[in-house]
């Protein structure tokens, strides 16, 4: 197996990436991505810079080292995960420490659980001739149990879910007024259809007398 790229990108983030010679927490000279002189060329010396292409070279020809020893040290299988937590314990506390360690013991007896847990007791350097607990190492033992256990790392939390806005309620529909209907006064149809006869009746007779009053007077 091979480191994935998220493996690698967080070996790269938990050692960092210097390119000038440094003294780790434990004083020894680093370069790179965590690269000592114990892994193999180039030896690191006081002054000693890289380019960053360089670095990442460094880092492939280690990551390779490291690989070949967990595959042929792990008797049981891994998925992805698990092999980069375990490449990523070997990375920092080397080969000969992983082949004595609880965590291999457990991982072959088939005790996934132990051998995350038991991750976590490689969180001591060296300071002054004592073995003392490391912030730096402790965190990073957590975080390689959270990777080997496939658990979410307090290092890079979930996105957290957007707070739903409250949507205002849709406006209620008015109902339209019914239009008013003003009462329409009734004409009593009686009235008007005497008046209308009377007014006819009324018409004649005076047309009529006319008449005669022009007959009559042709004679006088």
């Amino acid at each position: 197996m091979q480191t994935s790229p998220a493996g690698r990108a967080a070996i790269a983030r938990r050692e960092g990436n210097v390119l000038k010679a440094y003294l780790d927490s434990v004083g020894v000279l680093t370069i790179g991505v965590g690269h000592t002189s114990s892994a193999g060329p180039p030896k690191v010396t006081k002054g000693l810079t890289i380019t960053a292409a360089e670095s990442d070279a460094i880092l492939a020809r280690d990551l390779a080292g490291v690989e070949a020893s967990v595959s042929a040290m792990v008797k049981v299988p891994l998925n992805q995960n698990e092999f980069d937590a375990l490449v990523s314990l070997v990375f920092n506390i080397g080969a000969g420490d992983f082949k004595g360690s609880s965590v291999l013991r457990n991982l072959n007896a088939g005790n996934r659980a132990g051998a995350a847990d038991a991750m976590l007791a490689w969180n001591k350097g060296t300071v002054k001739g004592k073995k003392v607990a490391l912030p730096g190492l402790t965190n990073r033992r957590q975080e390689e149990r959270m990777q080997f256990l496939r658990l979410a790392s307090p290092a890079s939390p979930a996105p957290a879910k957007p707070t739903p806005v409250p949507q205002a309620p849709p406006p209620t529909p008015v109902a339209p007024e019914p239009p008013v209907v003003l009462p329409v006064a009734k004409s009593n149809d009686k009235t008007a259809a005497t008046v209308g006869i009377l007014v006819v009746i009324g018409g004649s007779i005076a047309a009529l007398w006319h008449h005669i009053t022009a007959f009559v007077g042709g004679f006088f």
